[in-house]
C-alpha cells in the first residue's frame, strides 16, 4: 500500500517542479527590449510608478485617494467606497469609478477585482512591459503558478508519507527516504527559483526598479501612496480603508 503513496509523492515532486524548470526556462529566454524602448531618461508617471511599485492593486489605491481627496468619492475606514461625482478625470479614474458598480457603491476589494482586468490597466501594463519596465503578464501568470503548483506538491508529499507511515505495518522496514527524498526535491526547487526565477514573480524588471528608484515618495501623498504603499497616508482612516 505505501509504495503507491510513494508513487503520488514522486510523482507530484517530479511533474510540479519539472514545468517550474520549464516556465523558468521560457521566461528566461525572453528577448530584452531594445535600448530605444525602455523608458529611463524621465521619470515614470504617477500611475506608471504605482504599477512599478505594487501592481494594478496600487494603481487602483491611488486613483480611490486621489478621487477622495477631492471629495469625488468618499472612502470608508470599514473598507466601502462612495461614488460621489461619477466624472472621471482619466482613464483609471474612470476605470475605478465604473468599477463602483451602478449604484456607485461597493467595498474597495470588489472596486480592486473589477477594475484590474479594465482596459486602462491592462494597457498600462502592456505599456510598461513593451517598455521593459514591468515583467510581461503572461509571464507573471505562468511562473506564479508554477511556484504555487511546487508548494502544493511539497504538502501532497507531506500528506502521502504521513498516510504511507500511518498505514504500514511495524515490523516493515523504514520506508521513510522514500517520501524524504521528493520533499528534498520539491524543496531545493523552491530554493533555486527564488533566486534564480524571483525576478519574473516581481512587477518591476531591474530596468523598471531602477527607474522606480529615481521617484521621489516625499514629492507628494499621491508620489509616495504610489511608491511605498499605504503606510505612506497620514490618514490613519484611509490607511484603514486602503488595508481591506
Amino acid at each position: 500500500m505505501w509504495v503507491c503513496f510513494a508513487l503520488v509523492a514522486w510523482a507530484a515532486a517530479l511533474l510540479t517542479c519539472g514545468r517550474l524548470v520549464l516556465v523558468g526556462s521560457v521566461a528566461a529566454a525572453q528577448p530584452a527590449p531594445a535600448p530605444a524602448q525602455v523608458r529611463g531618461a524621465r521619470e515614470p508617471a504617477l500611475y506608471e510608478a504605482a504599477f512599478l511599485a505594487g501592481g494594478p492593486r496600487r494603481v487602483v489605491d491611488v486613483a480611490l485617494v486621489a478621487l477622495a481627496r477631492e471629495r469625488r468619492l468618499l472612502l470608508a475606514h470599514t473598507g466601502w467606497a462612495t461614488v460621489v461625482d461619477p466624472g472621471g478625470r482619466d482613464p483609471v479614474e474612470r476605470a475605478v469609478i465604473a468599477a463602483a458598480g451602478d449604484g456607485g457603491q461597493r467595498t474597495i476589494p470588489a472596486i480592486r477585482a473589477a477594475a484590474r482586468s479594465a482596459d486602462a490597466l491592462r494597457d498600462l501594463d502592456d505599456g510598461l512591459a513593451a517598455a521593459g519596465l514591468a515583467v510581461p503578464a503572461p509571464i507573471r501568470s505562468a511562473v506564479r503558478a508554477a511556484v504555487r503548483q511546487v508548494r502544493v506538491a511539497g504538502l501532497v508529499v507531506l500528506g502521502s508519507g504521513a498516510a504511507a507511515l500511518a498505514l504500514r505495518p511495524p515490523e516493515q522496514e523504514p520506508i521513510a527516504g522514500w517520501f524524504v527524498l521528493p520533499l528534498i526535491l520539491v524543496c531545493g526547487c523552491l530554493a533555486i527559483a527564488r533566486v534564480e526565477i524571483g525576478e519574473y514573480t516581481r512587477w518591476a524588471t531591474p530596468d523598471g526598479r531602477a527607474l522606480l528608484a529615481t521617484v521621489d515618495a516625499a514629492d507628494s501623498l499621491l508620489t509616495g501612496l504610489a511608491v511605498r504603499g499605504p503606510d505612506a497616508l497620514p490618514d490613519p482612516e484611509m490607511r484603514a480603508a486602503l488595508a481591506r
